[in-house]
């Protein structure tokens, strides 16, 4: 049996440049086994990979997954740039992650391709990066991208000096040339006779480059003119491009956080404006039942590619899934609705089954593409079906009647199959069919599980597993939220359990981890993990009761001031003093599918305020406003998230107190109910047993001084700014102060 430095040593192209230490190799090789199939073309007849790059030593499913092309990949690092420095060589850099489709298709392509890999390796240094990793990293190389005035996605490739200045870049290239493009081998040929011929001009494309970074990331001097900020405006923009139709936003493609509901559901709070109501519901009812919802299994693919949400793109992401689950629950308290609940219910079971690992925490995305039967890897084949394939589920007669449900065809509407999806309510489905419409939702529940279980047998679509303190944090929001909403404990449970992983094996010396992997946590956090960790365990905390989860969140915030705000201008870096110093640092300032990290810490400093009394807090939010205030005033739709913190700041937030015999939590329970049934997003929500749990709060929070239960009976306080309606044990009197008709 040969070895793995038989193999690294075939890598095509890398003559001069000097091999990692191969003992290495041979330990993770030992440790990772070769019973499996690497992902490579290249396959010598024992079934060992032929080739073996630096990524083999790596973590990073992405990383991983180029561990056996030709190309001979450093991860990120100093090592490749000092090696371009002393071959006077331009560097590749390459940046993805692991259930990105066109990704997989550029690696097979050209990544894979001998001939391709020989000339990158011989003329180029090549660093891969996973983007989910180094966020910081690429952000710098996707704003050169749209400095260059390209539309930016992944992969991205740039090309930068051994000094890390960009020069040009893209994104997917095909290996051949096209009509009207080049392919990659015949790029990597211009660039290099460019990079030989005209150093000068590369060398200032690349300062020029850099330059225009630095002032698109450079944080722009604030003022206080958020005080004045409408939510008018931001809304007017998505009525305007409204899709009355399908809900979101018109055109394709089409993504759920293209139309922030949250927003709209506290515009409509804040003048009883219907029409937002009505496009918030609108927009939850269709993509609940359109193909961008996995019927079969919940949760939800990471866009639709038309217009009514029915042909997804079929990656899953926990955040996605996570933020979606509180649009729900705030769609379900705003409108009633019931189904709003079920699909919230069901995200969450999605990710505890699928994406759950066993230490509590939660992997970070699924592939869009799997298997075929003939062991071709083909986008959708695991979420489609055929009219055969659900007869083979779930028999001849429920099998019609699920495909004239969920609109299955013969000839279907992607590539031949059928992705599962809804043109009928349940009680028109009812009507049409001639039966009773629980009897029918009962049937079709039935039949999702049955046919969950049988793609369960199917090849699986690759699951990236690792763990990311960030998404986590939106992970843990989402759990405590609907377990307090839904008045459902084991989801608290499951928030709970994350919490404490991450709190516990993904801190390090006092500083949270970025992620988590093959057992070892790595990585300096970011802003974004410490933000969204803060603000799931202050909604831990509201949901469960445990004072321990605001002590760690306070702990965390004083911590995420120290480490990345800016003291000059207010608002807060993405990268902090431990951090690698990039060619240009951050201040996010653009909500996109993910909240920046600026929005969400300010939210949390307003809500440990509200709590906890303490005017630094309100100073930090408020400077943080300041540093984004002429965004908000003249890009506010590029902010949605914090125009939600800045709706909580102009509308004084509810402070609810309910205190219960020492004890007895359960005379909290009527309480809560009445609690569930009103939206009320402006809020802090304290609930405590007297005696030591209530002692343990009130060093916390100064709002509970003097709060009592009555004998037996549980207490309910409204306040604002510490001014309190009259305490009340009446479960239907406080929700009636709740609801504003008390």
């Amino acid at each position: 049996m040969s070895n793995l430095a038989d193999h690294y040593q075939q890598l095509p192209g890398t003559d001069g440049v000097p091999a990692p230490p191969l003992e290495q190799f041979e330990k993770l090789r030992q440790r990772r086994g070769y019973s499996y199939r690497p992902r490579t073309r290249h396959l010598l007849p024992e079934g060992w990979a032929r080739y073996t790059n630096r990524l083999f030593l790596e973590t990073s499913p992405y990383l991983l997954q180029h561990a056996h092309n030709p190309v001979n990949w450093f991860p990120w690092g100093e090592e490749p740039f000092e090696l371009a420095r002393q071959l006077d060589r331009p560097v590749l850099v390459s940046i993805g992650y692991a259930t990105c489709h066109w990704c997989h298709v550029m690696e097979e392509q050209s990544f894979e391709d001998e001939t391709i890999a020989q000339f990158l390796n011989s003329h180029f240094i090549a660093i891969k990066v996973d983007r989910e990793e180094r966020p910081d990293v690429d952000t710098v190389y996707m704003t050169a991208v749209h400095a260059m005035g390209l539309q930016g996605g992944w992969p991205l490739n740039v090309f930068v000096t051994a000094d890390r200045k960009p020069f040009y870049g893209g994104t997917y290239f095909p290996p051949e040339d096209y009509p009207g493009g080049l392919g990659f081998l015949t790029l990597l040929m211009r660039i290099r006779e460019s990079y030989i011929a005209a150093p000068d001009r590369v060398s200032r494309a690349g300062v020029q480059l850099t330059e225009a970074i630095r002032t698109m990331l450079a944080p722009t001097k604030g003022n206080d003119s958020w005080q004045e900020v409408s939510l008018d405006q931001a809304v007017r923009l998505y009525r305007d491009r409204f899709d009355d139709r399908s809900g979101g936003l018109v055109g394709a493609p089409k993504f759920p956080s293209s139309l922030p509901l949250k927003l709209l559901l506290r515009q409509y709070l804040r003048g009883g404006d219907r029409q937002m109501l009505s496009m918030a519901e609108l927009t939850l009812e269709r993509m609940a039942a359109g193909g961008i919802y996995d019927q079969a299994g919940g949760g939800f693919h990471r866009y639709a590619t038309d217009t009514a949400w029915q042909v997804p793109h079929f990656e899953k992401m926990l955040y996605d899934n996570a933020l979606l689950t509180v649009s729900y629950l705030e769609g379900y308290q705003a409108t009633g609705r019931m189904e709003f609940a079920r699909v919230a219910r069901e995200i969450l079971q999605y990710l505890q089954r699928d994406m759950q690992a066993p230490e509590g925490a939660f992997y970070s995305a699924t592939d869009a593409d799997s298997l075929t039967p003939e062991g071709h890897r083909e986008e959708g084949v695991f979420f489609t079906w055929t009219p055969e394939e659900l007869t083979e589920a779930l028999g001849r007669e429920r099998g019609e009647l699920f495909a004239a449900c969920y609109c299955v065809t013969r000839g279907g509407n992607f590539e031949g199959r059928s992705i599962l999806r809804r043109d009928r309510s349940l009680a028109e489905l009812a009507t049409e069919l001639k039966l009773p419409e629980r009897e029918l939702e009962l049937t079709l529940a039935d039949c999702r599980e049955l046919l969950y279980r049988a793609r369960g047998k199917k090849p699986l679509p690759l699951r990236d597993e690792k763990i990311l303190a960030s998404w986590n944090g939106l992970a843990i929001s989402a759990f405590a939220r609907a377990g307090l909403i839904l008045d459902n404990p084991d989801l608290v449970r499951a928030a709970t359990r994350a919490a404490e992983f991450l709190l516990g094996t993904m801190m390090k010396n006092g500083r949270l981890c970025h992620s988590y992997q093959e057992g070892m946590a790595k990585g300096e956090g970011f802003l974004d993990d410490y933000a969204f960790l803060i603000a799931g365990l202050i909604d831990l905390f509201e949901a469960g009761r445990e004072p321990r989860w605001l002590e760690r969140s306070l702990e965390l915030c004083t911590a995420a001031v120290e480490q990345f705000e800016d003291r000059d201008l207010g608002g807060f870096f993405m990268t902090g003093a431990h951090h690698e110093q990039l060619i240009s640092r951050e201040k996010p300032a653009y909500d996109g599918v993910i909240p920046s990290g600026n929005s969400v810490m300010v939210l949390n400093l307003l809500r440990l305020n509200t709590l906890t009394g303490d005017g630094a807090l309100l100073q930090q939010a408020e400077r943080a406003l300041g540093a984004f205030a002429t965004q908000l005033a003249t890009s506010p739709a590029a902010l949605s998230e914090m125009l939600l913190a800045v709706d909580y700041r102009q509308r004084t937030p509810k402070e609810v107190v309910i205190v219960a015999p020492a004890g007895r939590p359960e005379a909290a329970a009527p309480f809560l109910a009445g609690f569930r049934r009103v939206f009320l997003p402006n809020r802090v929500l304290v609930v405590a047993c007297e005696g030591e749990e209530l002692r343990r709060a009130e060093r916390l929070i100064p709002l509970l001084e003097g709060k009592r239960a009555e004998g037996d009976r549980a207490v309910a306080y409204l306040c604002e700014n510490r001014s309190c309606r009259r305490p009340t044990s009446d479960p239907e009197e406080f929700y009636r102060q709740l609801s504003g008709t008390g």
